[in-house]
């Protein structure tokens, strides 16, 4: 028995070994971007926050037109309806309505802050580009989550204005997803850790269904994030991602 679970071990760590050397990490980060990119979606989702004195949940609607123009609306709880948030490239504005009925810009350090206390920033929930465009990456390893092999990519930032200037990540090699990721600041501190629980096929592509972020600066418990429902490749109309449309 024990001969046959070491035989089963070797096989995986050579399969993987082999493997790897038949792929470049470009083609890996290709893949994810075949995966994760946005071009046009319209999606719902939830985000459940866990912080030490309990759970809460905030409902969401966002339009999504590639990587320079997304709008999100917050639908619930009743305290949070109408809140929404434009990003047009680097521009950021969210929207408080009455009584305050105020458009405040998020710039520069705010970026990185939390959204509504959860473990998300501001880029984390707007941003919408592309891995290899952003990376360079080096294949180190292969680990297996769940029973699925993966490959383990350390990327690195091509410009200085990226979220992350360090990523490390686990890619399912079946379905081509960062299934376990940490996040890391130029100075090589780890800010994040996230993990796709649970995925979805929807046409040709893999796409999350259910992630946790857990800030590791924070003393919450960390942030479940669920794509209720998403649809790719959909007609918006342009007024969307108008300042305009942040009081419509």
């Amino acid at each position: 028995m024990i001969k046959t679970v070491i035989k089963y071990f070797s096989a995986i760590v050579f399969f993987g070994v082999v493997y790897s050397q038949n792929i470049s990490p470009e083609i890996v980060l290709k893949n994810i971007d075949d995966n994760m990119f946005i071009q046009k979606a319209i999606t719902k989702t939830t985000m459940i926050i866990h912080t030490r004195s309990g759970s809460r949940s905030i409902s969401s609607k966002s339009w999504i037109n590639g990587k320079k123009k997304s709008l999100v609306e917050y639908i619930k709880p009743a305290r949070e309806k109408g809140k929404k948030m434009l990003r047009l490239g680097d521009k950021l504005w969210t929207y408080i309505p009455e009584p305050s009925d105020r458009i405040i810009t998020i710039s520069g350090h705010l970026l990185k802050q939390s959204v509504m206390g959860s473990d998300l920033s501001y880029e984390d929930i707007t941003e919408n580009r592309s891995m290899l465009e952003m990376y360079n990456a080096e294949i180190i390893s292969t680990d297996t989550i769940k029973t699925n092999l993966c490959y383990v990519v350390l990327l690195s930032a091509k410009e200085k204005n990226v979220t992350y200037h360090k990523r490390k990540i686990w890619v399912d090699i079946k379905k081509w997803l960062p299934v376990r990721e940490e996040r890391f600041a130029k100075s090589g501190k780890l800010l994040k850790r996230t993990e796709i629980i649970e995925s979805m096929k929807i046409g040709n592509r893999w796409y999350p269904k259910k992630i946790i972020f857990k800030d590791v600066l924070s003393r919450g418990k960390g942030t479940e994030y669920i794509i209720d429902e998403i649809k790719f490749d959909v007609s918006i109309p342009k007024y969307k991602f108008t300042k305009a449309a942040l009081r419509r």
